[in-house]
């Protein structure tokens, strides 16, 4: 799989538990009471993981990516069956089929979300 479509699926599920830590008030009494981790530092902690991830994608990577990921939740969505799982549009032959199907960066050209091809 290509490292910088690795690097944003890591970035979209640190983004996802950071949503779930502010959003799900059991999740945020369990890190206090069990683990007794404030939430004030598990969430800047996972900012500043996020921040660092960042840094390290494709400055043009980035760009589209943190242009994505301002407007939708998911920036990067699977294509199950020829179907972006973003837009529910079907994605050419072309593109879903090949020997090097996660080797290559991938956008819908519908929403331009990045893809990663599921068998």
């Amino acid at each position: 799989m290509n490292v910088q479509l690795e690097m944003l699926l890591e970035i979209q599920d640190l983004k996802a538990q950071r949503r779930d830590l502010e959003e799900t008030s059991t999740e945020g009494v369990m890190e206090r009471e069990v683990f007794h981790v404030s939430l004030d530092v598990a969430l800047e902690e996972l900012d500043r993981k996020i921040a660092e991830m960042e840094e390290g994608l494709d400055p043009r990577v980035r760009t589209r990516y943190q242009r994505l990921a301002g407007r939708r939740t998911r920036a990067v969505v699977p294509v199950i069956n020829g179907t972006c799982y973003g837009c529910f549009v079907s994605i050419p032959t072309a593109v879903v089929s090949g020997a090097d199907r996660n080797e290559d960066l991938r956008n819908c050209d519908s929403c331009g979300r990045f893809l990663y091809l599921i068998d």
